[in-house]
C-alpha cells in the first residue's frame, strides 16, 4: 500500500511539473512582445532570406507592382472623379 501512494505522489507531482512548464510555455507564446516578434520575423523572412541575409527580390518586386498598381488605380479613379 506504502509503495501505491508513494508512487502515485510522485506521478501526482510529475503531472505538476509537467502542467507548470506548459503554462510557462504558454505565457510566454501569449505574451505581446513574442508575438510581434514572431510576425516580425515572418514579414521578414517573406523579404530576405535569414539565412544568407539576401534579398528575396521575387516577392519585393511582387510587392512594388502592387502597390504602384493600387497607386495606379487611385490615381485614375480620381481622374475620372475629377471631370
Amino acid at each position: 500500500m506504502t509503495n501505491d501512494a508513494s508512487a502515485l505522489e510522485r506521478e501526482i507531482e510529475m503531472t505538476r511539473d509537467r502542467l507548470a512548464g506548459t503554462i510557462d510555455q504558454l505565457l510566454y507564446r501569449a505574451h505581446p512582445k513574442t508575438i510581434v516578434n514572431r510576425e516580425v520575423t515572418s514579414i521578414k523572412a517573406h523579404y530576405v532570406d535569414l539565412d544568407t541575409g539576401a534579398p528575396r527580390t521575387d516577392n519585393i518586386l511582387k510587392t512594388v507592382a502592387g502597390i504602384a498598381g493600387f497607386v495606379l488605380v487611385f490615381a485614375v479613379i480620381r481622374k475620372i472623379a475629377r471631370d
